[in-house]
């Protein structure tokens, strides 16, 4: 059954784009289309959906504005963010989106975030458990590029607080900010050599140069205080609590 596809784009000629690369999709039938956050909103509510290919910035409410009423729905459509700018991947992810592509996209990007949203999985399954190692003399500084825009920042490893899963991508928390990063936690654990680094949970990797405390959580596991201006709690999973007591000499 082809899944029904509602475009939000308040640009006729991005609308235009969508559609015409979603033609090539035999399991996507394109059965709406929204100009705004308001039309968008009113198509929504009168039929189901089962994926939302939508802007951000649009006239009278942003796709975010929508994302979030969507989730108060029975049954919400996966959401697929199309956009120009970049800067509200994170804040989309908190909202359970299927994936996040900034313009210009091709066919092949799409095809991707489609197969993500139909089909529900994520990239992450099981954290590693190999050991911590310690990083060689002759080892260079490791840093993360993040994009910004046109530019490139590195960033380095010493400043991450954390980083976190977000459906195919990964962000890094630093002292004064949340930026996405292009990798799967997978990828990024295997980037960031560094010893200080711990995957406490499937989606969670911490450096442990910044835990202020252990505390034990209502349902039995544990929490890693950090010691950053936001005081960022970080669920340690069950089956890592132990490796991370003997990684901490406890």
């Amino acid at each position: 059954m082809r899944a029904r596809c509602l475009i939000v784009d308040d640009e006729a000629p991005a609308r235009a784009d969508l559609r015409y690369l979603l033609a090539k999709f035999d399991r996507v039938q394109v059965v709406g289309e929204a100009s705004n956050a308001e039309e968008a909103l009113l198509l929504l509510e009168s039929l189901d959906y089962d994926l939302v290919l939508m802007d951000i910035r649009m006239p009278g409410g942003t796709g975010l504005d929508v994302a979030r009423k969507l989730r108060d729905a029975a049954h919400p459509p996966k959401v697929i963010f199309t956009t120009a700018f970049p800067d509200y991947a994170v804040e989309a992810f908190d909202l359970d989106a299927a994936d996040y592509l900034v313009k210009p996209f091709d066919a092949d990007r799409l095809e991707r975030a489609l197969d993500r949203a139909l089909s529900g999985g994520t990239e992450d399954t099981e954290p590693h458990t190999a050991p911590l190692r310690q990083p060689e003399a002759t080892d260079p500084p490791n840093r993360i590029p993040v994009q910004k825009g046109d530019r490139t920042v590195l960033v380095n490893e010493s400043s991450i607080i954390y980083a976190g899963a977000a459906r195919g991508y990964s962000y890094l928390q630093l002292a004064d900010e949340r930026v996405l990063v292009s990798y799967s936690l997978n990828e990024l654990e295997r980037r960031l050599r560094s010893a200080h680094f711990f995957r406490a949970h499937r989606s969670y990797l911490v450096n442990l140069d910044y835990v202020r405390e252990l505390a034990p959580d209502f349902r039995g596991t544990l929490m890693l205080v950090l010691d950053d201006p936001r005081r960022s709690q970080v669920e340690v999973s069950r089956r890592q609590a132990r490796e991370l007591r003997r990684v901490l000499g406890l």
